[in-house]
């Protein structure tokens, strides 16, 4: 998976940001980053510390984003590590993580990294943008219907 986001790690920064107001919680955020993988056609996993809710319901049927917890004997940073030693193309990953240890780790393998509060900057600006094409009418994108254009060309004169 070329995305691995360190959960908690994003939560906090979202949190700790000075821009965002908005509370964000575990679930909302997977489905967040499960409408940006989407639309960057990328695929990524999400890993949190600990063993999560106990009604894990919320994270299921999320497009593009598989979402794990480290468990009760490990943490999330032991987790990516694990992942980053284990991959046959270090270099394709993306981790998204402000911990150094997470950072150096990605980095001795190649990978790209990338800190917390960046990748949400970016989520938020590519969702942004999806919005405001969303929010044009599709008459600029078809383009004028038959009739349409039958009577611009009368009013115009250059129907002859």
């Amino acid at each position: 998976m070329p995305v691995i986001v360190d959960g908690h790690n994003l939560l906090w920064s979202i949190r700790d940001s000075h821009e965002n107001e908005e509370s964000v919680e575990d679930v909302e955020l997977c489905r967040i980053l499960g409408k940006y993988l989407k639309l960057i056609g990328e695929r990524g996993e999400i890993i949190f510390d600990g063993i999560g809710p106990p009604d894990k319901s919320g994270f299921d049927n999320i497009s593009n984003l598989e979402v794990s917890f480290s468990g009760r004997t490990s943490d999330c940073d032991t987790v990516i590590e694990h992942k980053i030693r284990a991959s046959s193309a270090p270099r394709r990953l993306t981790i998204v993580s402000s911990d150094r240890r997470l950072r150096d780790a990605a980095r001795l393998r190649r990978a790209t990294t990338v800190k917390s509060e960046v990748f949400w900057k970016d989520v938020r600006e590519e969702l942004g943008r999806k919005q405001r094409r969303r929010n044009e009418p599709s008459a600029k994108r078809q383009g004028l219907t038959e009739s349409e254009t039958e009577n611009w060309m009368k009013f115009f004169g250059l129907d002859e």
